[in-house]
């Protein structure tokens, strides 16, 4: 048996490098959920001026820029993402004070400006999986918000409630303590 399932291996694995679509299909993942960095152009006109220079990634202080590459399944390979969960962005707006084309706009780093010029998604929470919600005080995404009581604000036992000044920056979602996290952000989908 152990002899056939070596030999059934092999030979899928020639099947594979005679057929490249299926080590496409055998490796693509799910939909990756991901942010633009904060000052973003609407997607369309973000991938139109974006000459993926890198100087963005380079300028974050918090690192948390990535770039898309072949194996991420995305036409858009090396343009600038963000993945809240592992690293979420701090609002500095360095990246937009770097960018060569205004794919990524400059936006001063002050409350006012973020609050009207950053889109990245907007934070929702799941009341089935948040502790505050289930009776267990926490707001740890509370503290966590670069706007709180703008962005976000908690009620009783810290529930956490998002107001619409959210900007989709991610540090809530970073920083909650659920596994899966009890608040995520929904990227903000404008064409």
């Amino acid at each position: 048996m152990k002899r056939r399932t070596a030999l059934k291996f092999i030979g899928f694995g020639a099947a594979v490098a005679l057929r490249p679509e299926m080590s496409i299909a055998a490796t693509s993942s799910p939909v990756l959920r991901f942010l633009r960095p904060p000052g973003a152009l609407t997607e369309n006109e973000f991938l139109q001026r974006c000459i993926h220079c890198g100087q963005c990634g380079e300028a974050c202080p918090n690192r948390c820029i990535n770039f898309f590459d072949l194996e991420n399944g995305i036409a858009s390979s090396d343009t600038p993402y963000i993945i809240p969960r592992e690293k979420a962005c701090i609002l500095c707006m360095k990246c937009g004070e770097v960018c060569p084309t205004g794919a990524i706009q400059k936006v001063a780093a002050t409350m006012a400006d973020i609050i009207s010029k950053v889109h990245m998604g907007r934070a929702v929470v799941d009341r089935q999986l948040c502790l505050s919600w289930q009776g267990k005080t926490c707001g740890v995404c509370y503290r966590a918000c670069k706007l709180p009581d703008v962005a976000i604000r908690v009620g009783m036992l810290e529930q956490p409630h998002v107001l619409d000044h959210c900007v989709g920056c991610g540090l809530c979602e970073r920083s909650c303590i659920q596994i899966p996290q009890a608040i995520r952000i929904v990227p903000d989908v404008s064409a």
